[in-house]
């Protein structure tokens, strides 16, 4: 299902005249394996709940400490394999094949130059790559050796730290690394999708006959200012260096409107707009549906950064929270909807593909920007190859956080699950008999747990792996609520969209427009 989803979405913004198949495949599989990882939360939460019955006791195939070490182990192992695939896309594979497509703009370039070319600038981006695997590697996580031991010593105690962990500090440092710009994205661009989306559902867009007369208004004007200008000149004399630039302009925006005339009366013979009449009422209740989400979701993670900044162990441990002191309603949700199996893995599942969702139409309607410079728009059927690959690459980052994102939402559910422990104590008996007969009470898993009574996510081992990394994104998600608000306020005082928003700029060429009626 998720590669037929990535094959219709890629291809309905794949720019039909530079479309190539290295590319369009490189996209389909980067944005697959972005869904896939994102797909593994919710797989890793309803594993070491379903250990356990609700009653906090373990079930028989779980109950040996050998069995369910290596479930935790095939999660592990997962998480490896798509994590390490996740650095292999955004160090090597993706690089290569943007820079192999970009030396194709030079027309005497042979294919073993464009490989060559294209090699020399992965280079650096898989020197990065291998520079993070070894900091990651050769961070104590523990206190090494005092200073009587010998070099030797010292050498072999951080070769036993690499191989006690399995390299997973190695893995979590880089993909921590790389979660550190996916949080800059998401607060760019989800944050962005998450109030857009909505708003742009509830408002609709522009009638398509108004949008034609005010069109053809322009036009009219346009022209009528261009004959004044070159009426100047009729009598032989040659035009100022000023008006033969606002010529030059006046020509450029009639082309651009002429275009655009073009594409209204397309989308207004085009069938989609008598349906999207008829579907009015149900966008509408699906705008609302996502507006309340991203309030609930605001609110949610407002409460829980509030109860970090106030009950946490401090900024030198990240953050940490032990346990949860402030009502999250979203976590109080998913602990409710526990007994009716399995609605608390579909809501966390529905969570997950939402900051997906949103995170594409953020970047759909931002386009990819490096600070204030545009680099390419995303438009159905006219973006260019290199702008797909940014825009999979962009969401491979966006999903190495969302993680962290839905920790910060629901932190004791993502941490535990739906999983509950037995608490021992002595009562003592009444009657003629001396003595203390044992009652067990039933608790929901928090940090306070024994250990051998909990299991932890994976993922939340891969998140809290260094002290420092949450505590960067303790303050990312301050970030991303006020980036989400000020989005909210821009949305709001826009008004509606054009029917055919977005589909027509002044660099496109005459070509595209074929592009877009076929």
């Amino acid at each position: 299902v998720i590669l037929a989803f990535c094959w219709v979405y890629i291809r309905k913004f794949q720019s039909r005249q530079e479309s190539e198949v290295v590319s369009t495949i490189t996209a389909i599989c980067a944005l697959a394996i972005a869904l896939i990882t994102s797909a593994l939360l919710p797989v890793d939460i309803f594993l070491v709940s379903f250990m356990k019955y609700p009653n906090g006791t373990y079930k028989e195939w779980a109950a040996n400490n050998e069995t369910r070490g290596q479930i935790e182990d095939t999660v592990l192992y997962g998480y490896y394999t798509l994590y390490s695939i996740i650095l292999f896309c955004v160090f090597l594979w993706i690089p290569f094949v943007y820079f192999y497509y970009e030396e194709r703009d030079d027309d005497n370039m042979n294919k073993c130059s464009q490989v060559k070319n294209a090699l020399k600038y992965t280079i650096g981006f898989a020197i990065v790559c291998v520079v993070l695997l070894l900091i990651g590697a050769f961070v104590p996580l523990e206190a090494p050796p005092g200073q009587n031991s010998t070099q030797w010593e010292k050498v072999q105690y951080l070769f036993e730290e690499l191989g006690s962990s399995h390299g997973l500090p190695a893995l979590s440092f880089s993909i921590s690394s790389l979660t550190l710009i996916g949080m800059l994205a998401v607060i760019t661009y989800t944050a962005y999708g998450m109030s857009v989306l909505p708003l742009n559902l509830i408002k609709g867009t522009r009638s398509v006959a108004y949008e034609r007369l005010e069109n053809t208004e322009d036009i009219d004007d346009v022209e009528h200012q261009i004959e004044k200008l070159k009426s100047k000149c009729t009598d032989g004399r040659p035009l100022s260096s000023r008006d033969r630039h606002n010529l030059q302009e006046l020509e450029g925006k009639l082309q651009v409107l002429r275009r655009r005339g073009r594409h209204l009366e397309i989308a207004e013979r085009n069938c989609c707009t008598k349906v999207g009449s008829a579907l009015r009422p149900v966008k509408i209740l699906l705008g609302i549906f996502f507006i309340l989400v991203a309030l609930l979701f605001t609110v949610a993670l407002f409460i829980s950064n509030l109860d970090k900044a106030l009950h946490s162990a401090g900024i030198s441990s990240g953050f940490i929270i032990f346990g949860t002191n402030l009502t999250n309603p979203l976590n109080e949700l998913l602990l409710a909807l526990q007994p009716v199996f399995p609605l608390d893995y579909i809501l966390i599942t529905v969570i997950t593909m939402y900051f997906v969702v949103t995170s594409m139409a953020g970047i759909r309607n931002m386009g990819i920007w490096f600070f204030w410079i545009r680099l390419y728009k995303i438009r159905p059927k006219r973006t260019r190859p290199q702008a797909l690959l940014f825009l999979c690459m962009i969401l491979l980052l966006i999903v190495l956080h969302t993680s962290y994102m839905i920790y910060s939402l629901a932190p004791q559910y993502v941490m535990y699950g739906s999983q509950k422990y037995l608490v021992q104590s002595q009562m003592p008996t009444a009657g003629l008999t001396s003595g203390n007969a044992t009652s067990g009470t039933t608790r929901i898993c928090d940090a306070d747990a024994p250990e051998d009574q909990c299991t932890v996510t994976r993922s939340y081992l891969f998140l809290h792996k260094f002290w420092f990394f949450s505590t960067i994104y303790y303050f990312g998600n301050w970030a991303f609520i006020g980036a989400f608000l000020i989005g909210l306020v821009v949305s709001c005082c826009r008004g509606k969209k054009s029917v055919i928003e977005g589909e027509v700029e002044a660099d496109d060429s005459d070509l595209s427009d074929d592009e877009y009626v076929h």
